[in-house]
């Protein structure tokens, strides 16, 4: 069986452990044959994602903080520096204060509003520019949103906002990128089960209702996920650009 991303090199921003959406990715990304790189965000993380890395056979660890423009620079400086040529890019980053999940939506702070689409919304922005310069053959771009995006979910609230501001900057980077050869896409994820995922409140209530409602009867897996992102990362998906696509076992299409 060939290896879909068999020469091509990519680099997976977010993975923070086995049980995350971005882990996921980047171990179906090996199994394809991808070169793989990855970034931690700071000192906190670097021991946890050093481990993984080793694990997963990476080619490469970087430091890199999205919500500081001289981290940014300094991962594009190093790409272009060494001559590496990134062929696909996934940003998993979204973060947003706890109390601004479990509160309603009109409570959100100023404060908390700014943090949760600077670092879930504007560091794909800020990560496309930093690594389109070294995607010299083209390749994809994909980031990871959710269904309150374009619907109310209970206790997703300022995070719904941010992601939906995400996917308008899908539809913007593809624009901009495409005559470069480059797409940007996003992958619309079911609930999973991710340390992310825990500080929602009532997630298990969330999980539970979709279970129920959508047409496969079982929600989705983060492996489910991966096999979208290498088929976006592939020669495959090479005509899709600009899109959300959902791996949710179809809860998108329901009406209840």
């Amino acid at each position: 069986m060939s290896e879909l991303l068999k020469d091509k090199s990519t680099i997976v921003l977010g993975l923070a452990n086995r049980w995350s959406i971005a882990y996921a990715i980047a171990k179906a990304f090996r199994r394809e044959g991808a070169k793989l790189i990855l970034t931690y965000q700071g000192e906190r993380q670097q021991d946890a994602v050093e481990e993984l890395a080793a694990e997963l056979g990476a080619a490469r660890l970087l430091s890199c903080d999205v919500t500081q423009e001289t981290d940014l620079a300094h991962l594009s400086e190093i790409l272009r520096g060494e001559g590496d040529r990134i062929d696909a890019v996934v940003h998993s980053i979204a973060f947003a204060n706890k109390e601004d999940l479990s509160r309603p939506f009109v409570e959100t702070s100023r404060e908390g509003f700014l943090l949760a689409h600077e670092i879930s919304t504007y560091s794909l922005i800020g990560v496309s520019r930093a690594v389109a310069p070294v995607m010299t053959e083209g390749g994809s771009i994909m980031t990871l949103s959710y269904l309150g995006a374009v619907r109310v979910l209970p206790n997703y609230n300022v995070m719904g906002v941010a992601k939906a501001g995400l996917e308008a900057s899908v539809r913007y980077l593809a624009s901009d990128l495409g005559p470069k050869n480059i797409r940007v896409n996003a992958i619309s994820a079911g609930p999973i089960k991710t340390a992310s995922a825990r500080g929602i409140k009532d997630f298990s209530k969330i999980l539970d209702r979709v279970t129920e409602s959508t047409p496969l009867r079982r929600p989705c897996d983060p492996e489910e996920v991966a096999d979208t992102a290498v088929f976006l990362a592939s020669d495959l998906g090479r005509g899709i650009t600009g899109n959300v696509i959902y791996v949710d076992s179809g809860y998108q299409i329901m009406g209840f």
